[in-house]
């Protein structure tokens, strides 16, 4: 599959005369038109939801789009519900899924009607102490074991921090009930940027069957089961995508095999789509800055790691196209690099590209979750500015990049930065 980048190198440089790379830049159409492809998959489920994930792009302009699509937001911090209150989102608007939960944060979750995920059977204890329990509660599951598709192992949930045990599940929602509890949810998340269509089946059938067993055993009222996220997208240019009306069809046939014979033919399903909702439909845009020659050929920009920490935390591929050489041969075998004073700062290894000069502007796909938000200010980089690229072709600043005043807020009380902070 061919990436193609959503702005060309004409439209890139009249955004560079008004904002300087590096800057994260989203394209509204193709974030609408993916939400309403999600929505048509699940349109089977009269309850479906897609709860976009708030930690993938954490941007109230991009939640307001989402919301217009018919969206509710996955939270699980204090701030990202203080976002999602801002931008209008309350009560089954919104999913409140943490760990190791702050006694603040439950607060609020439970002041703006959220639904609120148990992550720990311990914490219906401590919820109780500090809210009561809500008459609708979700529980989130660990399945333990290796998750497999067919014979591949996707991930190990034994070795994954989240969730309760199978026993602690049946256990929670007896103690649920005898709290008030009245409806219940559960949810899990086994697998993470899966690019296969037999994920969510494959997952919808363990949970399926786990809603049949609580109901049966606990006669427990479940309202929705919400199958969280973990659909991925294809970073390669040679991977197949996932198809999500496919995806959504695999879940149907599953529910109507396993939920409707057993009296659950009207839960909800709910998603929480972060990468799969925004990913394709972001870029970095990056200005090269030198060229260095030595053991090997380095392509250095503008941009760090501090703007797109993924390839540095994970090895993550993320394709770059050398704007304005989208059609020459890619001959040039180099490191694409940042300025941090890492040597793990580097969006691309041994990457062939077209012959690239200073000047060049650098566009990297697929940066539209996990991208900014995982930004940070290490060697005092300033985090960029995010773009919003419209329908009609305009461009709009939905967070300016940082200065140097930002990064010396904290020193506000002592007056030691002063000549820095009042620039």
């Amino acid at each position: 599959m061919e990436k193609i980048p959503f702005i060309t190198k004409e439209k890139a440089e009249e955004i560079c005369k008004t904002y300087p790379t590096p800057f994260h830049i989203y394209d509204e159409r193709g974030i609408r038109e993916n939400a309403r492809r999600v929505k048509q998959a699940f349109a089977w489920n009269k309850g479906f939801r897609e709860y976009f994930a708030v930690k993938a792009t954490p941007n109230p302009f991009i939640l307001k789009i989402l919301q217009e699509e018919g969206c509710g937001v996955d939270c699980s911090s204090l701030t990202e519900l203080e976002m999602s209150d801002a931008c209008g989102f309350s009560g089954s608007d919104i999913m409140f899924s943490s760990n190791v939960t702050p006694a603040e944060d439950y607060r609020l979750a439970y002041k703006l009607g959220a639904y609120i995920n148990l992550d720990d059977f311990t914490h219906i204890d401590y919820l109780e102490q500090l809210t009561g329990i809500p008459e609708t509660i979700c529980c989130r599951f660990n399945a333990g074991g290796k998750f497999t598709i067919s014979t591949h192992i996707m991930d190990s949930p034994q070795d994954a921090k989240y969730g309760m045990t199978r026993d602690q599940m049946f256990e929670a929602f007896r103690v649920l009930q005898k709290k008030g509890a009245k409806r219940f949810g559960i949810h899990s998340f086994l697998a993470s940027n899966t690019v296969t269509n037999e994920y969510y089946p494959t997952l919808a059938r363990q949970m399926f069957q786990l809603a049949v067993d609580l109901k049966n055993e606990t006669g427990a009222d479940i309202r929705f089961i919400n199958l969280s996220g973990g659909v991925g997208v294809a970073y390669r240019p040679d991977q197949t995508p996932n198809d999500i009306l496919a995806i959504g069809e695999g879940v149907r046939k599953v529910y109507e095999e396993i939920l409707t014979p057993n009296g659950l033919g009207d839960v909800a399903i709910f998603t929480e789509m972060g990468r799969f909702m925004l990913a394709p439909y972001g870029a970095l845009v990056t200005r090269v800055l030198h060229k260095k020659h030595i053991y090997k050929e380095y392509v250095g920009c503008d941009a760090c790691a501090a703007n797109l920490m993924r390839p540095a935390m994970y090895g993550s591929y993320h394709h770059i196209t050398v704007l304005g050489k989208e059609h020459e041969p890619c001959t040039y075998k180099c490191d694409v690099t940042g300025g941090l004073c890492e040597n793990n700062d580097k969006f691309a290894i041994d990457r062939m590209l077209p012959p690239t000069e200073i000047g060049d502007l650098i566009y990297i796909h697929d940066t539209g979750a996990h991208g900014f938000s995982m930004g940070y200010n290490y060697n005092g980089k300033l985090r960029s500015a995010e773009l919003l690229y419209k329908e009609d072709g305009t461009v709009q600043l939905i967070r300016r990049a940082e200065t140097p005043a930002d990064y010396f807020a904290t020193f506000d009380f002592c007056g030691i930065m002063d000549k820095y902070l009042n620039k």
